[in-house]
């Protein structure tokens, strides 16, 4: 049997069909997460146990709330001394209405060397390419080095909790021996300029603080003077929240980042020049300042209002949602800072609330990642960056599991891979599918 030493790729051309095939199927398989609980995993789940036990795997299907069904599985590596490493990737996707569409959302089709639809990108791709490799390794009679657990998450596009919060909290024996993870939202070709490809890897991500606003106020006539009125309260903290100007927050992730871009660019970056100032670096920077951009700083962004049922009533509360991100370290300030926004009369608190990541960029792991990517594409430039979102890495961080955001995709001038996420037309070509899988298969065997 081959094991990791093996020099050979053990991907095969079975394996390159199957991302693309399993990419479509797990597509036509629709997984929409609305919230509130609205989602059935189930389907997905048992799609991708059945090709895991096929591979000679032992899936286990776990549930939380009947049809918000997780699979996980392990793989034993070569070398029991060795630590664990966790591969996870979510089934749900977000909604697409069907006409905005130039296809189908949930229709998988291929069409000129394309995969189009909902979760190509965000991110059954991933899902599919690991499948692929597992079943790869299965018919090549390969093993890693270290054991691998290959974890597929429910409710990662809402509050996780029906998927890796309830895994870790739940299930922690699953994970055993995980010291790192890789996941979605990292080691796809960022075109900076001509002959400029980036690999951005995730090493970190911001915080997750979504909160509810609440203002009280007298309820009357709307033809009445009204002091007390909880709309005009509202808006006003509203107004202000997103109107505020952040101060800049530089953690190591995005030292480093901002450094390796603006050397690759032949850019000067004094980070700790007294009177550095980082917009005006990151007007610098051409295109690649969007990596960076939206995680030098903490953010507040009002997304939804509620307020009253008839225009001549003055409501006696309203309320709002403020999507509000932190960077590491970063939570503190945000309090303080919204209790002050706010003002007198308007209530906030949590409504979903998940902590800030940070990963070493000097680690092994992290060169690992980086001579993966440039093995298959040696042209290609692997920077470090941080989310500005976040994943199920930050539950899976509870039990003590270093995440780094590594779903390889080699793609083309011109492809948009940030605004296909969550976005219209979302779709993967099937050539950096096929690059994946060589990446993927290559890091899990040597990791």
């Amino acid at each position: 049997m081959a094991d990791a030493t093996t020099p050979t790729d053990s991907v095969d051309d079975l394996a390159l069909d199957e991302a693309v095939t399993f990419t479509s199927e797990l597509i036509r398989i629709d997984t929409t997460n609305r919230g509130g609980g609205d989602c059935r995993e189930r389907p997905a789940a048992e799609y991708v146990a059945e090709r895991l036990a096929a591979a000679g795997l032992e899936p286990a299907l776990l549930e939380r709330t009947p049809g918000r069904t997780n699979v996980v599985a392990r793989i034993e590596g070569t070398d029991p001394t060795a630590d664990a490493l966790l591969v996870h990737g979510h089934l749900d996707v977000v909604p697409a209405e069907a006409d905005d569409w130039t296809v189908h959302p949930f229709s998988g089709e291929v069409r000129d060397g394309v995969v189009w639809g909902r979760g190509a990108i965000d991110m059954k791709n991933m899902d599919a390419m690991v499948l692929a490799v597992v079943r790869a390794w299965a018919r090549a009679g390969v093993r890693p080095r270290r054991d691998i657990v290959i974890a597929y998450t429910a409710d990662e596009e809402a509050s996780a909790v029906d998927g890796s919060d309830f895994l870790a909290g739940r299930h922690p024996e699953l994970f055993e021996g995980c010291t790192e993870g890789i996941s979605e939202s990292g080691a796809f070709t960022f075109h900076a300029g001509p002959e400029m490809p980036l690999y951005p890897i995730g090493a970190g991500e911001r915080g997750t603080g979504w909160l509810k606003l609440t203002a009280h106020g007298k309820a009357g006539h709307g033809s009445k003077v009204n002091r007390a009125n909880a709309v005009t309260a509202l808006a006003a903290a509203v107004a202000r929240i997103g109107a505020h100007e952040w101060p800049v927050r530089l953690t190591p992730t995005v030292r480093a980042a901002l450094a390796e871009i603006a050397a690759l660019q032949g850019v000067r970056a004094e980070l700790d020049a007294p009177g550095f100032d980082v917009d005006e670096l990151l007007g610098k920077l051409g295109p690649a300042a969007a990596l960076v951009e939206p995680t030098v700083r903490n953010s507040s962004n009002p997304t939804m209002l509620d307020a009253g049922y008839k225009v001549n009533v003055v409501p006696g509360h309203a309320s709002a949602y403020i999507d509000g991100r932190t960077v590491p370290g970063g939570e503190d300030e945000f309090r303080a800072t919204l209790d002050r926004l706010t003002g007198p009369g308007v209530d906030w608190e949590f409504h979903h609330r998940e902590l800030a990541l940070q990963a070493p960029v000097d680690s092994p792991t992290f060169a690992k990642l980086r001579a993966a990517i440039e093995r298959f594409d040696p042209d290609g430039h692997v920077v470090p960056y941080c989310m500005s979102g976040g994943t199920d890495a930050k539950q899976f961080s509870r039990l003590g599991i270093t995440g780094y955001g590594f779903s390889p995709l080699k793609l083309p001038v011109g492809f948009d891979y940030q605004a296909l996420f969550h976005g219209v037309d979302e779709r993967v070509p099937v050539e950096a599918l096929h690059f994946g899988v060589r990446v993927l298969d290559h890091y899990l065997r040597t990791a």
